[in-house]
């Protein structure tokens, strides 16, 4: 059975990230975490000062800055310039920075073509705003994953308590709804749902749920294919 690219977008606190981990060990695929590429350029940004709205310098700095995506342990972890940054980049601040510097055309253009480059051989599941819309248009299976800004801004806010950061619901809420107006206005690759994608509302599912119907649609697409 032919190894397929599994194409997860969908608003933030959606639960991509747990979806694609899971669907990835499910199917023993790799799983490559756009966001966290995001995340690693901002805090490297964060560190050195670059504003974030200085395109030309954050552009500049994602082009020197190498990210590897490394699983480890049933877990990925992320290393910036080969710093294990996994915790670092999970803070509000760099989920806010990541956010801003994620709508600059150059920061996208290289970022994109690393993601392109990793999942270019097929048997991977990868998540973020645009994969299948923008970075890999041909994916043969693509999932627009959704829940409503109640539940998206719980789970998001449960997150941060288990991590100990001081944030309340409400302001979550404000967060969420501030991410999705930035994140579906951007002129550079918003966030929209691909024509054939199939779109998934996880609002009443459970996470094992979720995985489970992308599998079994994955399986189907590849059985498919081998067919043709």
């Amino acid at each position: 059975m032919r190894k397929l690219i599994i194409a997860i977008d969908g608003p933030v606190g959606s639960g991509k990230s747990t979806l694609a981990r899971r669907v990835a060990a499910l199917m023993s695929y790799v799983y490559i975490d756009t966001g966290a590429m995001y995340r690693a350029v901002a805090l490297k940004a964060l560190r050195r000062g670059v504003p974030l709205d200085a395109a030309g310098s954050l552009t500049a700095l994602a082009a020197d800055t190498r990210i590897d995506l490394r699983a480890e342990d049933g877990g990925q972890r992320a290393f910036l310039d080969g710093e294990d940054v996994t915790a670092a980049i999970r803070t509000p601040e760099v989920s806010q920075a990541a956010s801003k510097i994620a709508v600059i055309e150059g920061v996208r253009h290289v970022l994109v073509a690393e993601q392109r480059r990793a999942g270019a051989l097929g048997g991977v599941v990868m998540e973020g705003r645009d994969i299948g819309s923008v970075v890999f248009p041909d994916a043969q299976l693509k999932i627009f994953l959704t829940a409503s800004p109640e539940i998206r801004a719980e789970r998001r806010w449960r997150e941060h308590q288990q991590k100990g950061d001081a944030i309340d619901l409400p302001r979550t809420l404000d967060e969420i709804h501030e991410r999705d107006r930035r994140d579906s206005g951007r002129i550079s690759s918003p966030l929209v749902r691909a024509k054939d994608a199939v779109v998934v509302d996880s609002t009443a599912m459970d996470p094992e749920e979720v995985a489970r119907l992308v599998v079994l649609l994955a399986e189907s697409q590849a059985a498919a294919g081998a067919a043709r």
